[in-house]
């Protein structure tokens, strides 16, 4: 099993250029053999509040329409966000787009003080995918703030737990404390996808990270690159490599 970490640097609110943005690294995710790439938290637009209801996106948006064509063609799963619309309500989200073509979605069950201003939260949408009998589970951003949300993965029999996220550089010390610490204390593999751009007018912390079941940091990104963080599952060990773009 390989599994793809992006990190990025969203251009704000420009849709078309961040979507190219993911078209070409999740080309580069299958020329390295992966066979998921998660992207961070609101992706496709950048994190938004202020703006994201014009920025959203519908559940069955055309907008992903190539996103699945490549998830199909490459036989890769894609984790990319955005704002997303379901049934009148605003949602910081992902799909959740299988080589099936099918698409479900995630949303962030935990909101940042503030968001709850522009969305709403829920615990209903709440998607996992298997890939070589490894489950795997998702959280966005402030998820990982709250142990219950990890707890609710491992007790869904997670084997990895995938957070994609938007953290600062003030912020970056507790996301790594808290992952590597639901890593060991649940026995899950922790994938962390992080921005390496501004996004809201504000720096991103980079630093992507694996870690495995023994809470050990397996592999790290710096806070400025753009570019893959590829894992692969050897055995009961894990390889890893970091591909700039």
């Amino acid at each position: 099993m390989i599994l793809a970490a992006a990190q990025t640097k969203p251009k704000r609110g420009n849709i078309a250029s961040n979507l190219l943005n993911h078209y070409q690294l999740i080309e580069l995710a299958t020329q390295n053999g992966a066979q998921l790439i998660a992207f961070p938290e609101m992706s496709i637009t950048g994190y938004e509040r202020e703006n994201a209801m014009e920025l959203a996106f519908a559940e069955d948006d055309y907008r992903i329409d190539h996103l699945k064509d490549l998830a199909t063609d490459n036989n890769i799963v894609i984790i990319a966000g955005a704002p997303i619309l379901i049934e009148n309500g605003l949602f910081i989200g992902q799909f959740i787009i299988a080589p099936n073509d099918s698409v479900s979605i995630y949303t962030k069950q935990f909101l940042h003080e503030g968001e709850d201003e522009f969305f709403q939260s829920s615990f209903d949408n709440n998607p996992m995918v298997t890939i070589e009998d490894q489950n795997i589970a998702f959280a966005i951003c402030a998820d990982i703030d709250h142990p219950k949300h990890s707890e609710n993965a491992a007790k869904n029999n997670a084997d990895i737990y995938i957070a994609s996220i938007f953290f600062s550089p003030n912020g970056i010390p507790n996301a790594y404390k808290d992952l590597q610490n639901y890593a060991e204390k649940h026995h899950m593999n922790v994938l962390m996808s992080n921005f390496s751009g501004e996004s809201w007018g504000s720096p991103s912390a980079g630093q992507s990270a694996f870690w495995n079941t023994k809470g050990e940091l397996v592999a790290q990104m710096n806070d400025t690159d753009s570019g893959l963080l590829l894992v692969e599952k050897q055995g009961d060990d894990w390889e890893s490599r970091i591909v700039k773009f």
